[in-house]
């Protein structure tokens, strides 16, 4: 007799087959069509009445896996109008590249080793290896997203196209409002004109605005995945927000204001870097000391002098983009800085493959 498969099996494994199919990019791609759709609705966009340019406009590669999330008035006028080739534009793309290839194959790809040994057995490392390991995601998940997003811009501007910036030196934020405006900036600006400006935004009774802030991180961290470790890590933002908001201060050094909202993300980024809740328990367990590990974790030393490099770099630059950057030195200093970056790419990149973090959102 032929067994007889309940609803609730099928479903099972029509969500398994889902969670394995879905295509690369998908809630990046998602977002920007509903903020095409939301802004023809509020009459902010004229109807694109060209399949094939709205299809450019969803699909345009540089940006298509992993963001930005670009708005449609923006993308699109640019995509209608005529680029020819300049070498300008060639010029900047390429430097947007390289530094982009930097930061991820040098930066982040080593760093990931230290965090999965960390994160995979908390409880067989020194606790100083688990705070290591907290901070390196906290800079792996940086260089990881800020290095393809440098890399989509410099393709992008290859063919003339700007793609807005996502990032802007997050680590130095003094709050975690700042960090939000310079983290994931099109994400932030997303959730920010589309779900907490519509819901009344600050515009309504205290207790109303509240719940709309904590709404919105909350729907952030879902927007990354239907997990109670993502669940937490929205929430706690939320609550980090609102206690600076209802609890403000600030230190006489501003470097001290920026090492406690660093630190407070960094606690945060546990449970978006845990697998599940169990493992980010096991995580703070061993910042704290309590867990029983005596093994020391055998890692390169040039690692952190690679990151200490990059943590230079991004303070030389200031608010400049690397490219516009580069630009205020002379040629020798220039080409000086680009066969750097290339000697670190060809000879202490990461030795495993490592796929973008966000592709999986």
């Amino acid at each position: 007799m032929q067994d007889l498969v309940s609803p609730h099996q099928t479903l099972k494994g029509l969500l398994d087959f889902l969670g394995k199919s879905l295509p690369v990019g998908i809630s990046f791609y998602t977002f920007q069509t509903m903020s095409y759709t939301l802004d023809v609705y509020y009459k902010r966009a004229k109807p694109e009445r060209h399949l094939g340019q709205f299809a450019l406009f969803v699909s345009y590669f540089p940006q298509l896996v992993a963001g930005p999330i670009e708005r449609f008035k923006h993308l699109n006028e640019q995509l209608k109008v005529e680029h020819k080739l300049v070498y300008k534009n060639l010029q900047l793309g390429f430097r947007l590249m390289l530094y982009g290839f930097f930061v991820k194959m040098v930066i982040a790809d080593n760093l990931s080793y230290t965090v999965s040994s960390i994160f995979n057995d908390p409880g067989k490392w020194k606790y100083y290896w688990n705070i290591i390991g907290v901070l390196s995601f906290g800079f792996q998940i940086y260089a990881d997203f800020f290095g393809y997003s440098l890399i989509a811009q410099g393709v992008a501007k290859l063919f003339g196209i700007e793609l807005m910036d996502n990032f802007n030196r997050p680590y130095l934020s003094a709050n975690i409002s700042e960090f939000w405006k310079r983290w994931h900036i099109s994400l932030s600006t997303w959730f920010r004109d589309y779900v907490y400006i519509p819901l009344g935004g600050n515009r309504v009774s205290h207790s109303k605005w509240i719940l709309n802030i904590m709404l919105v991180f909350v729907l952030s961290g879902l927007w990354h995945g239907a997990n109670y470790t993502f669940l937490i890590w929205g929430t706690l933002h939320g609550v980090f927000y609102l206690v600076e908001r209802f609890f403000p201060f600030s230190l006489k050094f501003k470097c001290l204001n920026v090492l406690i909202t660093f630190f407070a993300v960094s606690f945060a980024w546990i449970f978006f870097r845990a697998e599940n809740l169990e493992q980010a328990i096991q995580v703070i367990n061993g910042l704290l000391g309590g867990l029983d590990g005596q093994r020391h974790l055998d890692t390169q030393p040039y690692i952190f002098l690679l990151l200490l490099i990059f943590g230079v770099l991004e303070l030389a630059r200031g608010n400049k983009r690397f490219d516009q950057f580069c630009a205020s030195y002379s040629g020798i200093q220039r080409w000086t800085l680009y066969c750097f970056l290339i000697f670190c790419i060809l000879t202490v990149c990461g030795s495993e493959y490592s796929a973008f973090i966000y592709f999986k959102f």
